[in-house]
């Protein structure tokens, strides 16, 4: 009986093998954890780095900003011949307003726009609608429109308040500019843009000059 029991293999020497075994790979993956750590680390570095560089260019460089409409400049040379003679002009033929329009575009992208248009109310009634005709304001630059308005002298002349204007020296009218458009940047971002422009147009009887107060409201 000793001797079959000295025949037995010894069960230690099997667990040590084995816990040999699982040290080894416990060192191994304690080696490259670090490894898999740092490129875990890195990536998600370069993802936060891009974020903010998206997020940056979005409300900076890609942030769809207001265009600038201006009425710089309005002539109706035909006005004060229509005021002084107090009757309709021969053949009762409109007069011809001309304004000079400018829209700066500051995105990136160029401001394209369809057709438009502009009136001129008198005394609460419509006496005068030009056309715009449809363009685009190049990125960052300005474009001057002249628009060409017919106004017509019977609407003027059966103003009410057009006596009390004529005595005082000076005519009060009102234009209003609607110009509807979109900015599309790298064809990803779109954006409609309506930009209205209403103005307080001022005529000096005396000299026939011109003074124009205006405001714009831009909604998208």
């Amino acid at each position: 009986m000793p001797e079959k029991e000295q025949a037995r293999p010894l069960a230690p020497a099997t667990y040590i093998a084995r816990s040999d075994e699982d040290e080894a790979m416990s060192a191994h993956f304690t080696l490259r954890r670090p490894r898999y750590l740092k490129c875990c680390g890195v990536t998600a570095a370069l993802f936060l780095i891009l974020a903010v560089v998206a997020l940056v260019l979005f409300f900076t460089v890609f942030h769809v900003k207001d265009p600038i409409v201006r009425m710089t400049r309005v002539q109706i040379p035909q006005l004060a011949q229509l005021v002084a003679n107090r009757t309709a002009l021969s053949g009762g033929a409109n007069i011809i307003a001309v304004a000079e329009v400018s829209v700066k575009n500051p995105n990136v992208a160029s401001f394209r726009y369809g057709n438009s248009t502009t009136r001129i109310d008198y005394g609460g009634e419509v006496v005068g609608e030009g056309r715009i005709p449809a363009g685009k304001a190049p990125a960052r630059r300005t474009q001057r429109l002249n628009v060409t308005v017919e106004v017509s002298p019977a609407k003027i002349l059966v103003a009410p308040r057009l006596g009390d204007d004529v005595a005082a020296g000076i005519l009060k009218m009102e234009s209003y500019t609607k110009i509807d458009g979109r900015v599309k940047i790298l064809r990803i971002i779109r954006k409609r843009v309506v930009v209205t422009l209403n103005c307080n147009i001022t005529y000096t009887i005396n000299t026939s000059a011109i003074q124009e107060d205006c405001r714009s409201h831009v909604s998208f």
